[in-house]
């Protein structure tokens, strides 16, 4: 059962449920029923209520359902209070998204940051209930003496778990920046694809690069990061890397434990925003990769939108012009190839102003930043 709240003055979104849904799915579950709620303001206990939550209990003993996934993150004694209630399991977005995460890491950087970023949200929802979690255990040396509780113990193991995490990922990001310098005493123009997930950033880095990452049409296909280097024209040479995608409320364990990796965004000469141009709500998709680049601090990296699936969208793939009279937003379709050829000018037009600003300015390829005009 999915169930998906709206609060106070908010409105059910039909995009969201439809997001909550593809989610579901990736995750590997079989939803059966969805349920739209609307409430003045959460509830401590249940988080929808005493009455709605019995309403919901005559439906999951009526269907055959085994879970149930709410669009917000619960707190600990909502998600325990729910699944007591309920007979069930009861899994939040936060939760969601990262099994998702653990499903599809395939590189060791990746599932650690992912075991890291479980682990944290782990370590708040201890409590869960279990009895044997609450009894003691007789400290060495100790007669008599209250002793160490299971929960405390359990605790103590988690956070040495996490730091060693912690100690590993900073370990990577070191050689990470090793190999970024060994790369800067060679420059190329980097680039980084971002955009929301399942916007067709593998299907474009593939299109560009002659590579053959796995792309599907689904949430979170590929989550770590590849780069290829690629020549645009003779002598000029590109390097290009596609990243994780984002998504609406992206839980913030995953963002900082991603730090390592995210870094490369911050660290590029152009962002290629890529945005599926057939998504209804394709705004609040823009919008939510935004909060993130600037969590980052790539906010301030030069940025095209990139307006992809132009064949389903009904869009002419072309360009159009900002304010400033740079180019800013070209429409394409990765899969057709249409506007590509107006994708790579564009990126021809910031190399050459890449390339005059390092010949004024010999203070390293990263010293070229520019504004978005």
């Amino acid at each position: 059962m999915l169930i998906s709240v709206a609060l106070g003055a908010g409105r059910l979104d039909p995009a969201a449920a439809d997001e909550l849904l593809s989610l579901a799915l990736s995750a590997g579950l079989e939803p059966v029923r969805t349920i739209q709620v609307r409430r003045a303001r959460q509830d401590p206990a249940l988080f929808i209520g005493s009455g709605k939550a019995q309403e919901i209990l005559a439906q999951i003993e009526a269907e055959p359902i085994d879970a149930v996934v709410f669009d917000t993150e619960l707190s600990a004694v909502q998600q325990r209070n729910l699944g007591r209630q309920w007979r069930l399991p009861v899994i939040d977005r936060t939760e969601l998204i990262l099994d998702i995460f653990a499903r599809r890491a395939r590189s060791h950087e990746g599932k650690l940051q992912v075991e890291l970023a479980r682990l944290e949200h782990l370590s708040a929802r201890l409590v869960r209930g279990w009895t044997h979690l609450e009894r003691q255990r007789g400290g060495i040396g100790v007669r008599g003496g209250p002793g160490e509780t299971q929960l405390e113990l359990d605790r103590r193991m988690l956070g040495a778990r996490v730091r060693r995490l912690r100690e590993q990922l900073e370990t990577l990001r070191r050689q990470r920046r090793t190999q970024r310098r060994a790369r800067d005493r060679r420059p190329a123009f980097a680039i980084s694809l971002v955009g929301y997930t399942n916007a067709g950033k593998s299907t474009l880095f593939n299109t560009l690069t002659g590579a053959s990452t796995y792309a599907a049409d689904q949430l979170f296909a590929t989550l770590d990061t590849l780069t290829r280097r690629v020549t645009i024209e003779p002598g000029g040479e590109c390097v290009i890397s596609d990243t994780v995608g984002f998504v609406r409320q992206l839980p913030h364990q995953l963002v900082e434990a991603f730090a390592a990796t995210l870094e490369e965004t911050a660290q590029s000469d152009l962002l290629l925003h890529v945005v599926d141009a057939s998504a209804p709500d394709r705004d609040d998709q823009i919008n939510a990769v935004s909060k993130v680049l600037d969590e980052i601090g790539a906010s301030n990296v030069p940025q095209i939108l990139v307006y992809n699936k132009v064949d389903r969208s009904g869009h002419d793939a072309g360009r159009a012009i900002d304010p400033c009279g740079s180019i800013a937003v070209v429409f394409v379709s990765a899969t057709s190839g249409a506007g590509l050829d107006v994708l790579r000018g564009i990126i021809l037009h910031h190399l050459e102003r890449w390339r005059q600003v390092r010949e004024l300015d010999h203070g390293g390829p990263r010293s070229a930043a520019t504004s978005n005009c």
